[in-house]
């Protein structure tokens, strides 16, 4: 049996086929989100890693911020609980998941059994997401993927006191323009991240083991800056970008056996 999970974010579209609820077939990213063609794009490249068809598929599960515009799904789920869903299955362990993501920001704290107890999130503001990475590799002319390199190299931990994604690119101008390093400057970027992301973990009450999701959990500089801030090990999620394809996934494999 063969059961599908689609994510469809703001800024990625994320497919998992699952077989039998066990072994992952395919588990494709595209880099653009809703609105866009990367949707059916990653579902275009899913079948073809897999070498199935829309038949093939017993059940459909689609979360996300674009869900609801997302057709052909059987179902649709909330991303915490499908971040939840993939996070238990790949680490039974987790008890704080903390999921960054393009344009959002998530804490969830789970019990013994995967459920959840609370979950915080803010989705008002780009500052504390991948967008406000993106934003601040853009004025430090680098590539998000050699931020965390960047950040290894840094000797000082240069402050970003803005909250705001507008104001705190106009700081890190001030900073370039008064000579601060922009190694430095990217070490306090990624603490400027980790410390929304901690905040929102924190109101919840923090508990181990503590797992990072999300795209932005692929930058290792946030990742030890997060690890910084909650004073504890982290661990990054096995492609931490699919986990909430993988729970939607999961979720339609049971949907399936009882259907």
């Amino acid at each position: 049996m063969y059961t599908m999970g689609v994510d469809v974010g703001s800024a990625s579209s994320k497919v998992v086929i699952l077989k039998d609820g066990k072994e992952v077939v395919a588990a494709e990213v595209v880099q653009v989100g809703t609105g866009s063609s990367g949707p059916q794009r990653a579902l275009e490249q899913a079948y073809k890693v897999s070498g199935l068809t829309r038949e093939d598929i017993s059940y459909l599960v689609v979360t996300g911020y674009g869900r609801f515009a997302f057709e052909g799904a059987d179902k649709q789920i909330s991303e915490i609980s499908c971040h939840a869903k993939g996070i238990y299955h790949l680490i039974p362990t987790a008890r704080t998941i903390i999921d960054i993501g393009g344009q959002d920001a998530k804490a969830i704290r789970l019990d013994s059994k995967g459920g959840i107890r609370q979950f915080f999130m803010n989705d008002k503001c780009a500052a504390g997401t991948g967008r406000f990475l993106e934003v601040m590799a853009r004025v430090l002319e680098t590539t998000l993927d050699q931020m965390a390199e960047l950040d290894a190299q840094a000797t000082d931990t240069a402050p970003i006191s803005s909250t705001c994604t507008v104001f705190a690119e106009s700081e890190v101008i001030s900073q370039l323009s008064n000579g601060e390093s922009r190694n430095n400057i990217i070490k306090g970027v990624h603490l400027s991240v980790a410390s929304r992301a901690c905040g929102l973990a924190y109101r919840g009450g923090l508990e181990k083991d503590v797992v990072m999701t999300g795209g932005v959990a692929q930058n290792a500089g946030v990742v030890r800056a997060v690890a910084s801030v909650l004073k504890t090990d982290v661990i990054v999620a096995p492609n931490p970008q699919t986990t909430g394809a993988l729970g939607a996934a999961l979720f339609a494999y049971e949907a399936a056996q009882k259907k």
